[in-house]
């Protein structure tokens, strides 16, 4: 891989150590860091999708937060990047993460040097903020010496191979039998970047769930960052959106990502007919060989349903350093002290809900 940093960009660089160096990608970075980082990403088997530095743009927009992306240069080169987000309001607090809105994170480095600059200098920015918080979403395994929450987010990965009839035959049984039921029912789908369809059929989903929605700008501004990463399945039922799901595609991986059924969805089977239609689209059409089905919460409906799908859960390691006083935060749906907003949530209208939503969710990343 080619990630040579050019010498005109090297100035000004920090000194970590007598080989590595780390410099912020910021609003004045030209374009060719920028690209310089996402070759690197690509090449690099530990990185995933959100260590794009696309993300930051879409992070600043659509929540406001501060970001802080950086990377590590040794001898000419990118060696190592470590895309960070405060994410500080006033209901849920403040902290550093990497990466907020995203399931995966932390640094990735390709020299044990590398890693240990980047380390130190989210320490140091840590320090400097005054931060209480910094955590590492981590996919596979723990940062040494961190401290890791208590299993509560698991991960479903498993290989595809592209041939319909083999992939349907993977899926178990009693969940080949709904998707079917969706064919039955005469349902179809269609693959193209429609937001606003997907966003229609996402709100009253997480609504009757209790929890705040996304902006439509939001999924708008993810479908501009990643123009070629991205596709919408929706789900259709005598010509009308009933389900949809916003893809992410990398590498070989296909990662449904904000997705879901509208109220219409449970009685016609369509949430299965809709993962199965991004396998199937994906496997065919973009050459996918992965199915990464996303992160769910313990013991919840869509832990279970991932689960029927004969996908096996793994477990993430999200890591953490406190500042000194400071304790962890318990910002999700199954802390009890949320119940009570959860149901008053859903007793919300609607029109109500879509419109105070985007300024809650923007702490809830």
């Amino acid at each position: 891989m080619n990630c040579a940093v050019p010498e005109a960009r090297i100035a000004g660089l920090t000194n970590l150590s007598a080989a590595v160096r780390i410099r912020e990608l910021d609003d004045h970075s030209s374009p060719e860091i920028e690209e310089i980082w996402e070759v690197f990403v690509r090449s690099t088997p530990q990185a995933t999708f959100f260590h794009l530095p696309a993300w930051r743009r879409v992070i600043q927009a659509a929540f406001g937060h501060a970001t802080h992306y950086v990377y590590a240069e040794q001898d000419g080169q990118i060696t190592g990047v470590l895309p960070l987000a405060r994410m500080r309001t006033r209901l849920f607090g403040d902290a550093l993460i990497s990466t907020p809105f995203c399931v995966y994170g932390g640094p990735v480095a390709a020299t044990p040097e590398a890693a240990q600059a980047l380390e130190d200098h989210a320490h140091a920015l840590m320090r400097r903020t005054g931060v209480p918080l910094l955590e590492f979403r981590r996919r596979d395994e723990a940062d040494a010496g961190w401290s890791e929450r208590p299993p509560l987010h698991y991960t479903f990965r498993r290989a595809i191979t592209g041939e319909a009839e083999a992939d349907m035959k993977a899926i178990p049984r009693k969940q080949r039998a709904m998707v079917r039921k969706g064919i039955q029912n005469g349902l179809t789908s269609i693959s193209n970047s429609d937001t606003r369809a997907l966003h229609g059929v996402y709100a009253e989903m997480v609504h009757a769930l209790g929890t705040p929605v996304f902006s439509e700008r939001y999924f708008r501004l993810l479908a501009d960052a990643f123009p070629n990463e991205h596709d919408v399945t929706t789900v259709l039922h005598e010509g009308r959106a009933v389900a949809s799901v916003l893809n992410f595609h990398f590498r070989q991986e296909v990662l449904p990502y904000y997705g879901g059924g509208g109220r219409a969805a449970r009685g016609l089977a369509a949430n299965d007919f809709l993962y199965w239609e991004v396998m199937r689209r994906a496997g065919a059409e973009r050459g996918a060989r992965l199915f990464d089905f996303g992160r769910s919460k313990k013991d919840t409906g869509a832990f279970a349903f991932k689960c029927n799908w004969g996908f096996t859960p793994e477990p993430l390691r999200y890591c953490y350093q406190l500042r000194d006083g400071a304790t962890l935060p318990q910002n999700n749906p199954s802390n009890p002290k949320y119940r009570l907003m959860i149901k008053a949530w859903r007793r919300l209208p609607l029109v109500m809900a879509n419109r105070i939503g985007p300024y809650i969710v923007r702490g809830l990343g």
